[in-house]
């Protein structure tokens, strides 16, 4: 693995005369932000500038994070995104809010966010359910009955970026550590299926009905040195890489530009559904978004190949249409199908940010991510949905700006 001291050890200036990071070791946190410490296996935006970064986790804390309804705790809100109640919160948000925290050097945040999943946890495990409504009891209609695997692993990559962040516990009654670990005991056993599949979830998910854009290679390698479970880092690891290879397929029409279905089967056919419910969504969406930057974190952090071939063709694909382009949905051979096209000039930053994090890994979509980051920096891409876009506004901008880091390999400034 290529060091990620990087490029901007020396605190280089960037657009603007902005200076760049690493921000020396504190007495409360081994990485404050800003960090900007760049792979030599990855580009970043020319002009990047921390500023943007900060401005943007202001308003996404003012605008999402609340403590209304939260048991003393605090919580990440959707405040008008389609299909569940207003105001509800998502195990997905509060995974995203940990790890937004943990970057961003707001110990205090991070704490409530996990308490209030604890206080959610499903089945005598410390897996969340999946949905909450705004009062705090379980959601209904859908059930919110259950865990979710991306949701759980990104708590878990979390947590863990907190034992090194910070150390110790905080106000937790057990240290970030342990509590990593306990987290990876209870997917292991819930939602990994036969040892090498993430499922969709703890009650649902198989070789017939998954969902790509769960897959973490990145995180399995780490969780694999975390818990001494060396199948996280080979067997899950080829699973995942195999799946996404399987469902790219003449059929589907996907195989050069990697634009993966939202829920498939192993081999990349319809996921299965209960008799009488509807099928599942086939094409590039909301779910299938957040894949190039899954992958790419693994081609950034972890130089994969496999990664780097599949980032290669997303970014091919989405630097062929430029950034401002890029519509919020695809059938699987890249005809644009726009879920909301008439709201935010139809550009969603669960898809520009993501793209744009895939096409990191070479120099030949240098003017894609630099594109991309000035389309993210005035957070308005809203196209989605607020409490999503504005998250994935903020992670990706947290990667593009070599903040989003594995800090297990990472030496304090």
């Amino acid at each position: 693995m290529a060091s990620m001291g990087g490029s901007s050890g020396g605190g280089p200036v960037g657009a603007g005369g902005a200076s760049r990071g690493p921000t020396p070791a504190s007495a409360t946190a081994k990485f404050p932000f800003p960090q900007n410490r760049q792979s030599a296996n990855c580009v970043y935006p020319t002009g990047y500038r921390n500023e943007d970064v900060q401005a943007i986790y202001d308003k996404w804390k003012a605008d999402l994070v609340t403590s209304d309804g939260a048991g003393g705790f605090r919580r990440v809100k959707r405040p008008a995104e389609p299909g569940l109640e207003v105001n509800s919160t998502v195990s997905e948000g509060i995974a995203y809010g940990m790890m937004i925290a943990v970057y961003m050097n707001d110990q205090p945040l991070f704490d409530d966010l996990w308490k209030y999943s604890l206080a959610h946890s499903w089945n005598g495990t410390i897996l969340m359910n999946w949905y909450i409504s705004s009062s705090g009891d379980l959601g209904s209609n859908p059930s919110g009955l259950g865990a979710a695997t991306d949701a759980d692993e990104d708590m878990a990559w979390a947590l863990v970026m907190a034992d090194k962040q910070w150390g110790g516990q905080g106000s937790l009654s057990k240290s970030y550590l342990d509590s990593a670990k306990q987290l990876l005991n209870d997917i292991w056993a819930n939602e990994i299926h036969e040892g090498k599949l993430p499922k969709n979830g703890s009650s649902w998910g198989d070789w017939n009905s998954l969902n790509i854009s769960y897959f973490a290679p990145a995180y399995y390698r780490v969780f694999a040195k975390v818990t001494g479970k060396a199948e996280w880092g080979t067997d899950v690891v080829k699973c995942v890489y195999d799946t996404i290879q399987s469902n790219l397929t003449s059929g589907n029409g996907n195989q050069s530009n990697g634009l993966v279905p939202a829920f498939s089967n192993s081999t990349g056919g319809d996921a299965q559904v209960a008799p009488g419910q509807s099928p599942l969504k086939h094409n590039y969406q909301y779910d299938s978004c957040r894949t190039p930057f899954r992958i790419g974190l693994d081609a950034c952090l972890f130089n994969d190949s496999q990664a780097k071939a599949y980032v290669d063709k997303t970014s091919a694909f989405f630097s062929g249409i430029g950034a401002a382009n890029v519509k919020d949905g695809y059938d699987l051979s890249g005809t644009p199908q726009p879920e909301f096209p008439d709201k935010y000039m139809g550009r969603s930053a669960a898809f520009i940010g993501p793209a744009a994090v895939g096409a990191m890994h070479s120099s030949q979509y240098q003017s894609f991510v630099d594109d991309a980051w000035n389309l993210l920096k005035p957070n308005n891409l809203w196209c989605g949905g607020q409490y999503y876009d504005e998250s994935w506004t903020m992670l990706s901008m947290l990667m593009l700006s070599g903040n989003f880091l594995d800090y297990t390999v990472e030496t304090p400034k």
